[in-house]
């Protein structure tokens, strides 16, 4: 990873499409840090976002999400960013999101990812009794919206961690936004 400029590669897509997993293992490769956008806002409020949710409405979550998000790539180290899958919502975050970084959108459909997350509670807008539902919703409001924001995009679901990440230096490097093999020699760290 060129140590000169600060390079910032964000990760949109739907709750469960895997960004903070493959995240984790880009930071390890790319030897940067990784930033979860949820988890920094759950550190600033000192509760859950399904608590923050309750408590004060998406309003007041999407507020802070927006200005975390430009906190964090206002930067000047490199860094790994997962967002909220609902950060792009705002023309402003999708603005500067494909401003300030590069943008990876991990796709998914919504039947896959309701089989993934099929016991996950953490997640205020799966709740309820149709979470596939709720999924085939979000996704039919999002996808324009991911694909708008998207320099790349990424099939999340159909391979495994380390084939996304492949998948991902490889695009990078053809990019020309990393160095030719910058990632193969590194690859090993994400096994």
């Amino acid at each position: 990873m060129p140590k000169d400029t600060a390079l910032h590669f964000s990760l949109i897509g739907l709750p469960g499409s895997g960004k903070s997993t493959i995240g984790r293992h880009l930071s390890r490769v790319w030897d940067i840090p990784f930033v979860d956008t949820d988890h920094v806002i759950e550190q600033r409020l000192s509760c859950s976002i399904k608590d923050y949710f309750a408590s004060h409405g998406e309003a007041a979550f999407r507020d802070m999400e927006s200005e975390v998000l430009a906190q964090l790539l206002a930067q000047p180290q490199s860094s790994v960013i997962s967002t909220g899958g609902g950060a792009i919502l705002r023309a402003q975050n999708r603005a500067v999101l494909k401003a300030h970084s590069t943008v990876f959108y991990l796709q998914a459909s919504p039947e896959d990812i309701a089989r993934r997350l099929r016991s996950d509670t953490t997640r205020p807008l799966l709740q309820g009794d149709d979470p596939l539902k709720r999924l085939r919703s979000l996704f039919t409001i999002r996808s324009p919206l991911y694909l708008e924001t998207a320099h790349y995009v990424i099939d999340s679901i159909r391979q495994n961690t380390v084939q996304v990440t492949r998948k991902i230096c490889m695009q990078a490097e053809l990019a020309g936004i990393l160095p030719s093999k910058c990632c193969g020699k590194r690859m090993k760290d994400v096994n």
